[in-house]
């Protein structure tokens, strides 16, 4: 089972940028799919960025032109880029990894955007 943590959260203000990183504790290579949600307070866990291993990558429409996810398979590391970052995306971010073998989920961190 592959561990997953997050780092790169904090709190900035509209407009600003933010970089994630996910590093998982073993080679990416064999992993269908990775990617982001992300939880706001009081609600549901949603889909923000997925990438598959040979192809497709999916963005929630809230994010799309804005957030750009892509992964390092050398460095065993996903990455969400956050551009013009809005009052809405405060949530916690998850990192997501899976496969035919199961799934694994990071801890999160968590992202503020405020004036």
């Amino acid at each position: 089972q592959v561990q997953l943590v997050e780092s790169g959260g904090g709190l900035v203000q509209p407009g600003e940028s933010l970089r994630l990183s996910c590093v998982a504790s073993r080679s990416l290579f064999d992993i269908d799919t990775v990617g982001w949600y992300r939880q706001g307070s009081g609600k549901q866990r949603e889909m923000v960025a997925i990438t598959q291993r040979y192809g497709d990558t999916i963005y929630a429409d809230s994010v799309k032109g804005r957030f750009t996810v892509s992964r390092d398979n050398v460095k065993n590391t996903v990455y969400l880029e956050m551009n013009s970052l809005k009052f809405e995306d405060t949530a916690v971010y998850l990192c997501y990894a899976g496969s035919s073998r199961g799934t694994a989920w990071g801890q999160g961190t968590q992202v503020t955007v405020s004036s």
